[in-house]
């Protein structure tokens, strides 16, 4: 008879570990070391902006400090009706509408010639994305002594060479202010224009572009019904991502005119309020009001970032 012997052993149960637990901590471990980093950002930009929330309500003249007070909304209803700040306001719209327009049909027309191949292409591209890589004050100042200067400007030394004596000699700052600043923002822009619709360009599908040229389109065809539509998209970043940075020039304005003229945009204005008339709590407000339109076109700009991703997504 065999006997059959049963172990007494104590039988130990592992401990199971809490569902999701090696991922939370997972995620934790991933995203630690960006914490510096986060409360960096959120120290140098949030808390000013929040600091600048705050002033807005206040009636706050630096040069008199005990009569600062408690102004609810006054200083924004001020900000909207002065007719220097409306007038200011309608200039900025201006001069970032003419900016972006301009610098978005200069930009599609250099895109579609660095699209092509030619010899030394290279060479070209790093020579028209130059201008946006200069500081934007040593750009104006460039354009004011080297281009715009009555006296020896390079616009009127062309003058005086086409025309000889009798050429007229203009002050193009002093008879053209806003197209001046205008021609600047220009220059200095459209780099960055055409290299959003090259990208957009050099993605288009090459088999069906050939297939459209072998059916007998022409160049005009297929630009307007191929090429045109799939731009699309990359003209609307390139004019929201331009507009956001427009919107807040200030370096052109200050460097070519020192606002005047007609010249003076929000952001100068601000600037005037707060460094000039020393009005904290007025130019809070302004500032504020900048910082809320930027955010509403940045919106826009990141949905279209986000379409263009699905789209290239999909693609693949």
């Amino acid at each position: 008879m065999t006997a059959t012997a049963t172990s007494t052993a104590p039988v130990t149960h592992a401990r199971v570990p809490a569902p999701g637990a090696p991922g939370r901590l997972r995620a934790w471990a991933t995203r630690a070391p960006l914490l510096p980093a986060l409360v960096f950002m959120v120290a140098v930009t949030q808390l000013p902006f929040v600091a600048t929330l705050v002033i807005s309500f206040f009636d706050w003249n630096a040069l008199y400090p005990d009569a600062r007070g408690f102004a609810g909304f006054a200083n924004y209803s001020e900000v909207l009706t002065d007719p220097d700040l409306r007038k200011s306001v309608l200039t900025t719209i201006l001069l970032t509408a003419s900016v972006v327009l301009a610098s978005l049909v200069i930009g599609l027309g250099l895109a579609l010639l660095l699209d092509r191949r030619f010899k030394g292409r290279g060479f070209v591209r790093t020579l028209l994305i130059a201008p946006f890589l200069l500081v934007p004050v040593a750009a104006a100042l460039l354009w004011k002594h080297v281009l715009y200067n009555p006296e020896y400007g390079l616009f009127n030394g062309l003058l005086h060479w086409a025309g000889g004596d009798s050429a007229p000699q203009p002050d193009w700052i002093s008879h053209t202010p806003l197209l001046a600043i205008e021609a600047s923002l220009v220059w200095q822009w459209t780099p960055f224009m055409m290299l959003i619709l090259l990208a957009g360009l050099q993605s288009r599908d090459t088999e069906l572009i050939e297939a459209a040229r072998m059916d007998g389109a022409s160049d005009w065809q297929v630009f307007r019904h191929l090429t045109l539509p799939h731009l699309r998209r990359y003209l609307e970043l390139g004019a929201l991502l331009g507009s956001i940075y427009i919107v807040q020039n200030f370096d052109a304005v200050f460097t070519l005119t020192s606002g005047g003229l007609g010249t003076a945009n929000l952001p100068y204005t601000v600037y005037q309020s707060f460094y000039q008339a020393h009005e904290n709590g007025l130019a809070s407000a302004a500032g504020v009001l900048v910082v809320i339109g930027s955010l509403i076109i940045a919106t826009f700009a990141l949905r279209v970032v986000s379409s263009l991703f699905r789209e290239e997504a999909s693609r693949a």
